[in-house]
């Protein structure tokens, strides 16, 4: 198997992390054009403080989700041509993980707020909990224990 070279790596990186974004961007979109379209509902007005509160915090993470996971194309973009894909590789990575955070914040909010205006607090707490639960260990938990793995085994078996 041919040594993969630097600007190889860079470039299979690159098309590896949007490839990433094409996937999380569909559900940040639909996430975000229904928290657009529930305040206008016939429903809204029978949220309390705290449901609207949550609401409140699910559409600005969702918003903010939106921005941090299209950041990495705009950045790509002004600095085509620069010669400085490594860098871009970083930048874009750190905001794609923020950008999963938000999104992970928003559809918990999101899963409170609804779960809480159907049936009533208490299940709100518990369905939260769990899905919360799941993103902690699906989306972060499991990647940290790989890579906590992965430093424990000698190098030639990686």
């Amino acid at each position: 198997m041919p040594v993969e070279s630097r600007e190889d790596r860079h470039n299979r990186e690159l098309i590896e992390l949007l490839n990433e974004l094409r996937v999380a961007l569909p559900g940040v979109q639909v996430l975000f054009a229904f928290l657009l379209a529930v305040p206008f509902a016939n429903g809204f007005p029978k949220l309390g403080k705290t449901d609207r509160d949550v609401f409140f915090v699910a559409f600005i993470a969702t918003a903010l989700s939106t921005v941090l996971l299209i950041a990495p194309s705009s950045y790509h973009r002004l600095r085509w041509r620069r010669h400085d894909k490594e860098r871009m590789l970083v930048v874009s990575n750190t905001l794609t993980i923020a950008g999963l955070e938000c999104l992970a914040v928003a559809i918990t909010s999101t899963v409170f707020v609804i779960t809480d205006f159907l049936f009533h607090r208490a299940w709100a707490a518990t369905f939260t909990s769990l899905v919360a639960f799941a993103f902690l260990v699906l989306w972060y938990g499991l990647p940290l224990a790989s890579a906590i793995q992965d430093r424990r085994r000698p190098r030639r078996s990686r």
